[in-house]
């Protein structure tokens, strides 16, 4: 029985971007979800279907999990399941994520529960059920993890991470001039070798 990598892309990205890891894990099955919800609550049981059949077939599954696709992972109770966890530029603290760009777009809890959903110039919907989800479902998460953070990443402050990877004792690795996206030939291989140990 061979064991299993579960790579869950983060906003805008396939499950074909599992390629990219499959020559860092020589003798593993390198298997990537395509989940079709966008919503924790319905993308959750998607992950969490998803490796409990992984499970019937392998015996450890590592998971590599990029940006939201981390934190859809963590609110699918898989921990118990896998054996590791790799995230790559996780969102960790939904609800300030979400406050966050209410202040960006210059809107008011009040106005955002009136509305429900609410556009954004900048492309994203703010959503008054996403923001009641994420208060009301605080992160529980113990399987062994790895945190890769750009400390320029536009979305998660460090002291957000760091906070995050001290309550649940997650190892953290800092790449100087990283952005949330890591997508550029240097901070590929800076990633390429953070999985290597390297």
């Amino acid at each position: 029985m061979k064991d299993a990598v579960l790579y869950i892309h983060g906003k805008g990205g396939c499950a074909a971007e599992c390629e990219h890891y499959r020559p860092l894990f020589p003798g593993y099955e390198v298997i990537g979800l395509d989940y079709h919800t966008f919503l924790p609550w319905e993308t959750g049981t998607e992950i969490r279907d998803a490796v409990t059949k992984l499970k019937e077939k392998f015996e450890n599954i590592i998971l590599i999990a990029n940006s939201i696709g981390a934190f859809f992972s963590m609110n699918a109770g898989i921990d118990g399941m896998i054996e590791k966890a790799w995230f790559i530029s996780p969102i960790v603290d939904m609800e300030k994520l979400i406050t966050d760009m209410m202040r960006w777009a210059n809107v008011t809890e009040a106005e955002l529960e009136a509305r429900g959903v609410i556009h954004t110039s900048f492309g994203e919907d703010l959503s008054w059920n996403y923001l009641r989800y994420a208060r009301s479902h605080p992160i529980r998460w113990t399987a062994p993890t790895r945190i890769l953070y750009g400390n320029r990443d536009n979305l998660t402050p460090f002291e957000t991470i760091r906070d995050f990877a001290k309550k649940h004792h997650a190892a953290l690795t800092v790449m100087e001039g990283g952005e949330h996206w890591f997508h550029t030939e240097e901070q590929m291989r800076f990633l390429d070798g953070w999985i290597l140990g390297k």
